[in-house]
């Protein structure tokens, strides 16, 4: 059965990919946070931040360019995080990189920065830049970085990394920087990717620099030591008095929302130096402003020096107790600012105005949906609410609900806290493409994601629903533009917002991920359509690799209801010989064929996400024979291989650590522990007599790889295993069977050098360094060039039972379906036990 840790079924489908689903109640700024804006209204500087990853970046400097210089600040990483590990949930992969786009965004949220990003895959570890350059397309990301600079303007580039190859690293990490340190030459070359400059215009950042630290110098003496003549330093700590937090304590706060890799940290307070190595530009005189000799006042446009007076006037005279005193000369600085010639500046500050405007005007716009989802042809009601929360005379002029109506007058006027409701019925037409995870709309490379040009850099698919209010104020027209939602009322938290989406009518899904089939007998396979409308009637088919028998060819579907689903089965039969594959579910309803599933991902500390993607079930025809049937499952990290291990007719229950008693693990063949269980588990030291009883009276343990960090027990095993932080990145890398003759590696199944073809993203992570004589290493492997690790399976015999360790990533490669990996997973699992 599909089990899936946090991600549900649900009734989306557009375009056949991925839709974005962040909606938000309207933040609504107090006097403080007003303030805090007029005064980054009166910076004009960009600084852009550059690394690899998702949880790379200093939120500490990030924060401080943000909230301290007032800079316009931005991070710009390479990749979503695809091909990292997961420390609160089972989502991997593609689903992964959704979930660290949103924990990007929120780190943003709250340190003030905007977030960038280019089309490169995290495709996994990479020992070296050469390897990473080749597999994500150097041309390619170079020309985004290029695009983006260019697009974004910045005044100063920060390096998170060195572009020293000579350094050992994380090669994605090196190739950031590689890349940051050849565009800051092109950004301002017109011959250098000329088809970007229809859409932005060259640009040349004044310095760049890199982000260095003691770490980078091997211990803190060592950069004690280091020549500075070319480093500036600065002091991060300010505090904020008007927010009552320290720039660490924000930065602390934005870098706790990577709770998917762990990173959550305590806030400090006090004086903290950041150290900037200049590698291009001019050295600033003082050495600790980073912007020193670049204007970033507003006489850097023409006509700016006008701005300035307004705008310091209005800094001088604001009110905190009522900051609608500000909205006249509010409205005469957005009249001179739409007067000057920069486009580039004038769209930023417009933006930034209008909100500063509404705030101090208390002015509410909202448009919201009376259902978070539709479909074509379907009848929806919306409800516009305006209300001004000050005495500032304002009229409600008109709005458009962009691509659903045209334009509606209205001509109310708004008088103080007297809100304005307006009703409208519309019918959903058209081909309308809604808001989605652009980089997932079409089938990328191992390197590459695909994008649309005008796309490249987003962080997510600008939603194509939004309401346009035209306010008049004092003489001028202002367009304030909000996204169309879904406004409700849960009976735990209140007020809660959904996004709206115009959805396709159907979408299908399969059961289970993967499908084993270990002789020629076929299955049924269960398929289930569900209707997003009402009335939907077709036929259901699956396509199947060559030697695969689907019967019968298609059944036909009716379902009379909205949200209705219809179920059913196909016998599919695999070929007499070994084959893998997937299996396609198609709907056809109304001349069109859908394929699409929908899974949700919700945690609390990111807006709610739908995932629509092609539906597929990786089958496998796999000769393998197994011993036992009962497993005991200790989750770490987050994991499917329990689900893996139910495809192959296992009986797996899913304990808590304080069920490891020796009376409930002696009905089980096997005990397993999930990936990182010994990083996650807080009391597994305590159960560990009781787990080494188990083994000892004749149990087998399987434990999954951990990392060398933040180990709740140092002596997990019952005998020594000292962790490293060795891998093996290659998932080609030749694995060496160091004991063909050991039981392990024999019994339910004979294992060869085929079982280790066909693997994905890397063979194993954190082999033991070094371990006890007592424990037989069976395999080994290593990357190019590098010495053999043989201690990724290790297997030890202890009193009547046997413990293995192996840190190999059948994490990654039973839920892929690779099928000499489910051989030897399965090995591992029966040893000890007879095959039955």
């Amino acid at each position: 059965m599909k089990c899936v840790c946090r991600l549900v079924p649900v009734l989306l489908l557009i375009g056949g990919f991925l839709t974005s689903v962040q909606a938000q109640k309207p933040k609504i700024l107090n006097s403080s946070e007003i303030y805090a804006k007029l005064e980054k209204l009166n910076f004009l500087g960009s600084a852009l931040y550059i690394a690899a990853h998702p949880d790379d970046e200093n939120t500490r400097l990030i924060s401080y360019l943000s909230n301290d210089v007032k800079a316009r600040t931005a991070y710009l990483s390479l990749t979503r995080g695809d091909g990292g590990q997961n420390l609160i949930g089972t989502e991997i992969q593609e689903l992964l990189g959704v979930l660290r786009t949103q924990e990007l965004l929120m780190a943003r949220s709250i340190d003030g920065g905007e977030q960038f990003f280019s089309r490169a895959i995290d495709f996994g570890y990479s020992k070296n830049p050469k390897e990473t350059l080749e597999i994500w397309n150097r041309e390619e990301v170079l020309g985004d970085v290029v695009r983006i600079i260019r697009k974004f303007k910045p005044d100063i580039v920060v390096n998170r990394f060195s572009h020293d190859t000579s350094r050992r690293t994380h090669g994605h990490h090196t190739s950031s920087a590689i890349l940051s340190f050849e565009a800051f030459d092109l950004v301002n070359d017109p011959n250098q990717y000329p088809d970007q400059l229809n859409d932005v215009s060259t640009w040349q950042p004044s310095r760049l620099f890199f982000n260095t630290s003691w770490w980078f110098y091997g211990s803190r003496e060592n950069f004690a030591n280091a020549d500075k003549s070319r480093m500036m330093s600065v002091d991060i700590g300010a505090y904020y008095p008007m927010i009552g937090k320290s720039n660490t304590e924000i930065a602390a706060e934005a870098r706790s929302m990577h709770r998917c890799q762990g990173f959550g940290s305590s806030g400090s307070r006090g004086a903290y130096t950041e150290y900037l190595e200049l590698l291009k530009g001019e050295m600033p005189e003082g050495k600790t402003d980073l912007f020193e000799g670049i204007n970033t006042t507003w006489s850097r446009v023409e006509g700016g020096d006008k701005i300035q007076g307004l705008l310091d006037n209005i800094l001088m005279k604001f009110d905190f107790r009522d900051p609608s005193k500000s909205v006249p000369n509010l409205i005469g600085l957005y009249k001179n600012i739409e007067k000057i010639n920069d486009e580039h500046w004038k769209e930023i500050k417009l933006a930034e105005l209008r909100d500063i405007i509404s705030a101090c005007a208390g002015l509410y716009l909202e448009a919201s949906a009376d259902s978070h989802r539709v479909t074509h042809g379907d009848s929806l009601e919306i409800t516009i609410e305006a209300i001004n929360r000050s005495d500032v005379p304002m009229t409600f002029s008109s709005y458009s609900l962009g691509q659903l109506t045209n334009l509606t007058m209205v001509g109310d006027t708004l008088n103080n806290n007297e809100p304005i409701e307006l009703y409208r019925n519309i019918k959903v037409g058209g081909r309308i493409a809604n808001s989605g995870h652009y980089w997932l709309k079409e089938q990328g490379d191992m390197g590459m994601f695909k994008a649309d040009k005008d796309m490249i850099g987003l962080p997510e698919t600008p939603r194509s629903y939004k309401v346009n209010f035209e306010i008049e104020m004092m003489g001028a027209s202002i367009e304030f533009e909000r996204d169309l939602v879904y406004r409700f009322t849960d009976p735990s938290f209140g007020e809660r917002y959904r996004p709206f989406e115009v959805i396709d009518p159907v979408f299908v899904s399969i059961e289970e991920d993967v499908i084993i089939f270990p002789s020629e007998e076929g299955k049924d396979i269960e398929v289930m359509v569900t209707a997003a409308t009402k009335n939907v009637s077709g036929d259901l088919s699956i396509d199947a690799p060559n030697g695969w028998s689907i019967e019968p060819a298609s059944i036909p579907f009716d379902i009379e209801n909205k949200n209705g689903i219809f179920k059913t089965s196909f016998k599919v039969t695999p070929p007499n010989n070994q084959s893998t594959g997937y299996l396609y579910p198609k709907a056809k309803f109304n001349g069109k064929t859908y394929g699409n599933e929908m899974v949700e991902i919700e945690y609390e500390h990111i807006p709610f996400q739908t995932v629509a993607k092609q539906e597929k079930a990786k089958i496998a025809r796999i000769e393998i024979e197994k011993a036992g049937s009962n497993i005991a499952y200790l989750m770490g990290a987050g994991d499917k291989v329990p689900e893996c291990l139910r495809y192959i007719g296992y009986n797996v229950e899913e304990i808590e650590v304080q069920n490891a008693q020796p009376e409930v693990l002696k009905k089980y063949d096997a005990l397993v522990l999930g990936v990182r269980a010994l990083n996650t588990l807080e009391d597994i030291g305590v159960y560990r007599d009781n787990i080494m009883s188990y083994v000892e009276s004749g149990g087998n343990v399987v434990v999954q790889y951990n990392t060398t960090r933040r180990l709740k027990d140092q002596n997990f095993a019952p005998y020594e295993i000292s962790l490293s932080r060795f891998r093996v990145s290659q998932e080609e890398a030749e694995i060496r069977i160091l004991d063909a003759d050991h039981p392990i590696l024999n019994s339910p199944n004979k294992i060869t050098e085929a079982d280790f073809e066909n693997w994905i993203q890397e063979r194993g992570l954190y082999f033991p360094e070094t371990w006890d004589e007592k424990y037989a290493a069976i395999l080994s492997s290593n990357d190019p060039n590098e010495d053999p690790g043989d201690g990724g399976l290790l297997v030890a015999d202890y009193g009547e039972g046997h413990f293995i360790y192996t840190s190999y990533s059948w994490f990654r490669q039973l839920p892929a379906g690779v099928p000499g990996a489910y051989r030897l997973f399965t090995n591992l699992v029966s040893y000890g036990v007879d095959a039955k």
